[in-house]
């Protein structure tokens, strides 16, 4: 038998030489393939990772957090004298819910896409008439709330008209210099005081 072969081998080197080839060049890429799966086996958990963050970001950013919107909030506050002062506050919306919320207490009273109107009564006097409001009658007999003193005839409110000839003299002197309104409590006090000399309802 081995006679045979190194015939074979004598009558065609060529043949052998390139059956021996082929066999080196198999070898070569089976290793270089045991080589890529090693490999392939050792990066398969960074694999599975990225594939975790495609599948949160294929999640639509509206369904994580909403898109903040940029409004205008006025603020009303009507107070008892009828003096109105308005407060305006730039907001940043990130839930509507959460907007409305926190405006509860307030009363919707105009919206459009950039301003937001809300309006709530107060039930005290204005910080004007705490501060610079002064009682006093006109020439014509009116009781007036005057923003400083009378002289200056700069009216804030109007009440009604007072028979002045039933005033005592005390009484005519302080509308005339003036008294100063400063609380709710004097605001009330007053108006009850000289209702009383009322002439008719304006």
């Amino acid at each position: 038998m081995a006679t045979k072969i190194l015939t074979i081998v004598k009558k065609h080197p060529v043949f052998i030489g390139l059956i021996g080839l082929l066999i080196i060049i198999a070898g070569f890429f089976t290793i270089i393939d045991q080589q890529q799966l090693s490999s392939t086996a050792a990066e398969a958990p960074f694999i599975r990772e990225s594939s975790k963050a495609e599948i949160h970001s294929a999640v639509p950013v509206s369904a994580i957090t909403n898109d903040p919107k940029q409004v205008q909030v006025v603020l009303a506050r009507v107070y008892l004298d009828g003096e109105i002062s308005e407060e305006i506050v730039e907001e940043t919306i990130w839930s509507m819910e959460d907007f409305w919320a926190q405006y509860r207490e307030w009363e919707l009273i105009d919206q459009n896409e950039a301003t937001v109107v809300f309006q709530q009564k107060v039930d005290d006097i204005s910080p004007l008439l705490k501060i610079n409001g002064y009682f006093g009658i006109s020439d014509e007999g009116t009781l007036n709330i005057y923003d400083g003193n009378p002289a200056g005839e700069k009216v804030i409110q109007s009440f009604f008209q007072i028979n002045t000839k039933e005033l005592k003299s005390h009484q005519q002197r302080e509308l005339q210099n003036g008294i100063p309104v400063l609380s709710r409590d004097r605001y009330e006090e007053v108006l009850k005081t000289y209702k009383k000399y009322a002439k008719q309802e304006m």
